[in-house]
């Protein structure tokens, strides 16, 4: 008497070889009480091992699925996002102008002494300027305490005269007020900023100033005060404290991925003050959108110097931005990848998972019949 197992079938299941499996026991003079507890545990035994390749191919399919899922939105996000191509040309505009966004604030300095002056490259002051900026007085906690708008930022009245950085911009209004006689209103000014000083009120600049479109500088500074009021307030320039903080400084509209170097820059003098420099170079620039619009801005790189005032020097304290334009332009444009592209891509990946999971399938599930093969022997025993 002998009884033998046979394997008559193989099932695939999730689309895996291997995962279930029917078998048929044939038998010849055998007694029906040798049998049933025999065909019992074999069968229990078969059900078992049923179960188990069952669970880990469909953990398997399941896991394949969600990692095809995972790639599927993976790659379709990547072909619905765009990327951008960067190209130089020579410069050919002429005649426009330059918006400059400011947005700084002086924590140091009263709104009542700060002026700002815009200077092209022949070295004198532009007139006439569009100007549309704002003073926000700051208490010393940094809190808004008042507004003051400037309609014209620029000293029309010193227009007509040559403006050098390295000499004192105080000199041309010695002739207004001599020294030690001061008329009501200039002592009142020096009354209110002394109490302001005192009081630790700050300011803050912003706006934008429109300029043209030629290498020049503009900066903030007491300069805007009369020589002899501006020693009386502060007793000396080394005691003008220009610590200031760039909240935003930009030369137009910005674009995706835009950076400006300046945003954020934050100058505080603890000791001797002096003067800030900024040396910047501005590249135009057009940014082309995938919707054919295109934005006219401009880009930036920056170097900084400091240079320290002594008590002696007649030179007094400001913050300067001097910017020059480079000869090429940059245009941004942004494109987006082909559909035949994005098949292709997801062909790849999808066919590669689902290939690889097939792999895993076929060995975990020779695995578990070398594992349970010889339990499957000790039964037939």
């Amino acid at each position: 008497m002998s009884a033998k197992l046979t394997k008559s079938l193989r099932v695939n299941c999730f689309g895996r070889p291997g995962i279930c499996s029917c078998y048929k026991l044939t038998w010849t003079g055998i007694s029906e009480s040798v049998y049933l507890p025999l065909s019992r545990r074999l069968i229990s035994s078969l059900f078992d091992l049923e179960q188990i390749r069952t669970k880990s191919g469909a953990f398997v399919s399941i896991v394949g699925l969600v990692i095809m899922a995972t790639l599927f939105f993976h790659e379709l996000t990547y072909y619905l996002s765009t990327y951008t191509v960067h190209q130089m040309e020579v410069d050919l505009k002429r005649g426009e102008t330059l918006p400059i966004n400011i947005n700084m604030t002086f924590p140091s300095l009263p709104c009542d002494v700060l002026s700002v002056d815009a200077i092209d490259m022949s070295g004198k002051h532009e007139v006439d300027l569009d100007t549309n900026i704002w003073k926000l007085r700051l208490s010393n906690d940094g809190h808004i305490i008042g507004t003051e708008y400037l309609s014209d930022l620029v000293e029309k009245e010193r227009a007509a005269h040559a403006h050098d950085d390295h000499k004192d911009h105080h000199e041309e209004s010695d002739h207004k007020i001599e020294l030690h006689s001061f008329d009501k209103e200039a002592e009142n000014m020096i009354k209110k900023v002394k109490q302001a000083l005192a009081n630790g009120e700050g300011c803050r600049v912003y706006g934008v100033l429109d300029v043209q479109r030629v290498a020049g500088n503009f900066h903030i500074s007491v300069h805007g005060l009369n020589i002899f009021i501006a020693q009386m307030i502060f007793e000396g320039s080394s005691h003008v404290n220009v610590s200031h903080i760039i909240h935003d400084l930009s030369f137009g509209p910005k674009y995706p991925g835009i950076h400006n170097p300046l945003d954020g820059t934050l100058r505080i003098l603890r000791g001797a003050s002096g003067a800030f420099k900024y040396y910047i170079k501005i590249v135009p620039t057009e940014y082309k959108y995938i919707s054919k619009e295109v934005l006219p801005t401009n880009q930036f790189s920056v170097t900084e110097y400091f240079s320290p005032i002594n008590e002696f020097d007649r030179k007094w304290p400001a913050v300067y931005f001097l910017y020059d334009f480079s000869p090429i332009t940059v245009t941004i444009r942004e494109e987006r990848r082909s559909f035949l592209h994005f098949i292709t891509r997801l062909c790849a990946v999808l066919g590669g998972t689902f290939a690889l999971t097939g792999m895993l399938d076929r060995w975990m599930y020779r695995f578990i019949e070398a594992v349970t093969k010889p339990n499957t022997s000790s039964i037939l025993r």
